[in-house]
């Protein structure tokens, strides 16, 4: 039986570039996306694939979903949690909605798309694997992001207290944390050359070098990985 892995986020970026490369490895995928928006519905056509459409961010929308989505077509081998936002700005100038926003889209969404998964999961007593996609930001922190790097700090706390609950199903929950990525979520938003004489490689990186790993995380090879930070960044950190 071919086997079932969520990618949240993935009409774009990083979520999109792990979509075609699992979808490529004989995955079944589900897309999904905040909106049923045109890359998403041009991506499900393109690859033959079926997506969800809610905002993570909502605790009921995502169980509605994901527990309709489980009872129709079964339960999920997989998930990549990969869906984010950023709402940059110093501290000081940080409004209150694009705090809540962020933590609620970023780091609240752990909560949100994985209870509804996690029990149906656990009752297959077969091995499962879990990747939610942090950043360098929530390892080392970064200017004008104190949002977005508590956020990201919060999954990687979330990924390794839940590794050590799941482990003894078979069921792996791993991180990986990209540096700097070409995607649309950094164009034009961020000062690249700083950026860049920080980073020993000297360039950013791509969706399509993040995904092979978190392809890599998936597969049976990955069973004794568990509880891991990983980090795509050219030596950032």
């Amino acid at each position: 039986m071919t086997k079932r892995v969520l990618v949240t986020g993935s009409s774009r970026g990083i979520g999109e570039a792990v979509a075609r490369r699992l979808k490529k490895a004989g995955y079944d995928v589900v897309l999904h996306g905040r909106s049923e928006s045109e890359k998403l519905i041009n991506l499900q056509n393109e690859l033959n694939l079926k997506s969800l459409v809610f905002d993570v961010s909502d605790t009921d929308s995502a169980r509605y979903n994901i527990q309709r989505d489980i009872e129709t077509n079964g339960v999920y081998y997989g998930v990549v949690l990969n869906a984010g936002i950023t709402r940059d700005n110093t501290f000081a100038a940080i409004e209150e909605d694009d705090w809540f926003n962020v933590i609620d889209t970023n780091l609240n969404s752990f909560y949100n798309v994985l209870k509804p998964i996690i029990l149906p999961m656990v009752r297959t007593r077969k091995p499962a694997r879990i990747v939610a996609i942090s950043s360098v930001s929530g390892i080392i922190g970064n200017r004008g992001q104190v949002n977005y790097s508590a956020s990201k700090a919060g999954i990687i706390g979330a990924v390794k207290a839940l590794a050590i609950e799941l482990a003894s199903r078979n069921i792996t929950v791993n991180c990986v944390a990209p540096g700097l990525i070409e995607t649309d979520m950094t164009d034009g938003n961020l000062p690249m050359d700083e950026i860049l004489k920080m980073i020993p490689a000297k360039r950013a990186g791509k969706a399509d070098e993040v995904a092979p790993l978190i392809e890599f995380l998936l597969s049976e090879d990955a069973a004794y990985i568990t509880r891991q930070v990983i980090g795509v960044n050219g030596g950032l950190c």
